[in-house]
């Protein structure tokens, strides 16, 4: 599969996607800086990539109530205190399983 990475989502996800065989890009080292939201949205459907992301609001905004074109997104919920790494590849394998 391919992933873009959103600049607000743990860059320690990288090397574990691209161990499964992932290619993974990543906002905020691949591309120019201060892309907007709509933006980032626009490469992720370009370059056929499923969005990785924490930003719970915005995204959602574009693609539901605008209806901006995706090819999905998968948004973390974590609360602060989550920050733990394992957590976050455990969720993500979940979701990659399934």
């Amino acid at each position: 599969m391919k992933f873009l990475l959103d600049e607000n989502t743990d860059r320690r996800l990288v090397p574990f996607l691209k161990n499964l065989g992932h290619d993974v890009t990543v906002i905020a080292i691949d591309y120019p800086h201060g892309l907007l939201d709509h933006e980032v949205l626009a490469i992720a459907v370009k370059q056929k990539r499923i969005l990785l992301t924490q930003d719970t609001s915005d995204f959602g905004e574009l693609i539901f109530r605008h209806r901006h074109p995706h090819c999905g997104v998968i948004l973390f919920r974590f609360k602060s205190e989550e920050t733990n790494i394992v957590l976050r590849k455990d969720r993500l394998s979940y979701v990659l399983r399934s």
